[in-house]
């Protein structure tokens, strides 16, 4: 599975014209907060657009700097409340080892287990879902009698784009 941040980088296996754009990926954002009773509000939008957009990973103070540069006046705390609400959402995920927000890969929110592979030289996250990845860890917890409640895998490598250009 191909992750929305490369997905829109070098484009989904399908025709251009068939590719979301941001605008119909905040719809779809809306709806389904919608459907959790929540409100997708405007800052909420326009930071889940600002991360859609971005290149790769954003910090916090990354994304601080893009909503100023937008107008708006926002501080940390706004800023971090904005991240919180899309967390808990499940709209994106925190890369732990960057310390940086990428958008879910999943048009549709949910509980998955993803995968994140973290390209040492360009700084690419490509989000893949493996089932049996996530089902190896919960066997290897129950073996030892822990009770997993979440599992994020961070992998350091390199993509084969900066592997190819090696």
């Amino acid at each position: 599975m191909l992750g929305l941040v490369e997905w829109i980088r070098r484009g989904p296996p399908m025709r251009a014209h068939d590719r979301p754009t941001v605008e119909a990926q905040l719809d779809a954002a809306a709806l389904a907060c919608a459907r959790q009773g929540a409100q997708l509000t405007a800052l909420r939008r326009l930071v889940l657009a600002l991360i859609l957009q971005a290149e790769g990973p954003l910090t916090a103070y990354q994304l601080l700097d893009r909503l100023k540069q937008t107008g708006r006046r926002a501080t940390p705390p706004t800023a971090y409340r904005a991240l919180e609400f899309l967390l808990e959402q499940r709209l994106i995920h925190r890369i732990e080892r960057l310390n940086a927000f990428v958008p879910c890969a999943e048009s549709d929110p949910h509980e998955h287990a993803a995968q994140f592979l973290i390209c040492r030289r360009c700084g690419t996250v490509a989000e893949i879902e493996d089932d049996a990845v996530a089902h190896a860890l919960d066997r290897a917890a129950e073996r030892v009698g822990f009770h997993p409640a979440r599992a994020v895998v961070e992998i350091d490598g390199t993509c084969a784009a900066c592997a190819h250009a090696a």
